[in-house]
């Protein structure tokens, strides 16, 4: 590739979107974030606490505590943000709401939506999931070293037409268009997760090096993940 159009494509701006229940936000997600937007040359990431997540139990912490302990999370950080709509908004936490939002916040910017492979396996029982496409990219996050199946291989159908093809190599593509690709990003691998989180508290185990030493502080003055 020329160096004016890389440079020129390094330049244009484009929004992340990482959603969750974050119930609570540890170093995996922290480093995640921060590995993508690096990576993917994005503009700034949103991370998008869900109040009500459709696809999962009821997180432990209410939505205005997850808020919370999310913004201790991220005080200090400018390129990773908290984007606190789905919160504000009644209903089940649905995607394709958020994203239409921010679509209109910002028509001529790529926004990419963030996921793990596990959950993007499921995607197909999202609501209006197929829809994702024509507002995003979908940057599929795989723990390096975790198998050698290709992406293809572990979505079914009617998923499989869609990483066929979707699926592209060049991050480039990424900042060409507006939305409608796939990437697979293999990131390092931190062996912790919200639920080792609730149990360590729920054992009085230590929460030091898991978790910001602000979010921690907040657990243990709220009381949460007691039971």
């Amino acid at each position: 590739m020329h160096i004016t159009v890389a440079v020129e494509l390094a330049n244009k701006k484009i929004i992340g979107v990482f959603g969750g229940t974050f119930d609570p936000v540890h170093l995996a997600h922290l480093r995640l974030a921060e590995e993508i937007k690096q990576e993917f040359l994005l503009e700034e990431l949103r991370l998008v606490p869900s109040a009500d997540p459709p696809h999962r139990a009821t997180p432990d912490a209410t939505a205005g505590q997850r808020l919370a302990m999310l913004k201790l999370a991220l005080k200090g950080n400018q390129s990773l943000k908290v984007d606190d709509r789905e919160i504000k908004r009644s209903g089940p936490s649905f995607t394709i709401d958020t994203l239409r939002e921010i679509r209109k916040e910002v028509p001529n910017k790529p926004l990419a939506l963030i996921m793990g492979i596990d959950v993007f396996v499921q995607l197909p029982t999202w609501h209006e999931w197929e829809k994702i496409f024509n507002l995003a990219h979908i940057i599929v996050a795989e723990r390096a070293g975790y198998g050698a199946i290709p992406l293809v291989d572990r979505a079914l159908e009617p998923l499989k037409s869609h990483v066929i093809k979707r699926l592209n190599i060049n991050r480039f593509k990424l900042q060409e268009n507006l939305s409608g690709n796939i990437f697979v990003y293999k990131f390092t691998a931190l062996a912790i997760s919200s639920t080792m989180i609730r149990n360590n508290m729920a054992q009085n185990k230590s929460l030091k090096y898991l978790i910001p030493e602000t979010v921690w502080k907040y657990i243990e003055r709220e009381g949460l993940y007691k039971h």
